[in-house]
């Protein structure tokens, strides 16, 4: 049996055959077995989507339970309908409302909708209400003509008080955001020194930063998003600057562009815009008490030239 092994394993025609065999079988393998791995895979994915699938519909159920809503809200149909019908979106500066309204911290076509219905409404509102007080409930001993002027005017404030609400909320988020921006820039300083890439950073910063500032969270988390799928990152940047509408902020973008335009170091732009930023936080009391106090010394030089003035009549 020893000597037929040793025989065989010197006969050249039958090693030759015999590795021709294994080839052709290490062949056949390779190609045979990524199909069965194919389905393998098919099969696994399959199963990811129906698990998906069922997570999904057991969280609607779910919220449909506790009658929540979700967080992309649709417009009233009423509301809509009233807007689409009036055509409001163009007699009342769609672009330039759509604007504000992002300023505001409302984003979505439902705030927009809404906002355009209430400036609709309100004034008709504001007009009816001084009608009834003016000529029903009050009897005033006033002219018709002084009548008419003050709904008039009734009807002009509705008009405004929408525009005026918006106002007051961008103001507010303006405070919050400027009163957080520094911390938040030194943060986002310390994360790009240690390495950290800058959608990284705002991701991260935004997270600390929530505490101080829920609307500067929100504007860094939108920006990280427009920088991972906006093709050019120049617009995110533009996008922060225009939603937040502060000058700190609009500098800092307009550094982050330089840097990502022209490749200059991002973490000596951001050690001077975060420099700047301390030296304005310092010097703004120093400024308000000097304005203050320029205020006093002309208030007390206007009295006294007015009693002066008056002692010598």
């Amino acid at each position: 049996m020893i000597s037929f092994l040793v025989d065989k394993i010197h006969d050249v025609h039958f090693m030759t055959m015999l590795l021709a065999a294994i080839a052709a079988s290490a062949t056949a393998y390779t190609l045979v077995m990524p199909l069965f791995a194919g389905e393998g895979l098919q099969k696994r994915m399959k199963a990811v989507a129906n698990e998906r699938e069922r997570i999904r519909q057991r969280e609607r159920e779910r919220l449909s339970k506790t009658e929540k809503v979700s967080l992309r809200q649709s417009p009233k149909q009423l509301v809509s309908k009233v807007v689409e019908d009036f055509n409001l979106g163009k007699w009342l500066a769609q672009e330039a409302a759509r604007n504000k309204l992002t300023q505001a911290g409302y984003r979505g076509h439902a705030p927009y909708v809404t906002f355009l219905f209430f400036r609709l409404v309100t004034p008709i509102v504001f007009f009816a209400a001084a009608v009834l007080y003016v000529f029903v409930i009050s009897h005033l001993q006033q002219s018709l003509t002084i009548k008419i002027g003050m709904c008039i005017g009734a009807a002009y404030l509705g008009l405004q008080a929408p525009m005026l609400f918006l106002k007051n909320a961008i103001s507010k988020r303006q405070l919050s955001i400027k009163r957080a921006f520094p911390d938040a820039l030194d943060l986002l300083l310390i994360c790009i020194e240690s390495g950290m890439s800058i959608e990284v950073a705002f991701r991260k910063v935004s997270t600390e930063i929530v505490t101080q500032s829920v609307a500067l969270s929100e504007e860094f988390i939108l920006t990280t998003a427009e920088l991972s799928y906006l093709q050019d990152r120049k617009v995110a940047y533009e996008n922060l600057a225009k939603r937040t509408d502060l000058e700190g902020v609009k500098s800092v973008c307009l550094a982050l562009q330089q840097s990502e335009r022209y490749g200059t170091p991002l973490g000596q732009s951001l050690r001077v815009m975060a420099q700047e930023n301390r030296d304005m936080r310092m010097l703004r009391p120093q400024i308000t008490l000097i304005s203050r106090c320029i205020i006093r010394w002309r208030t007390k030089r206007e009295r006294r030239r007015t009693a002066t003035a008056a002692t010598e009549c």
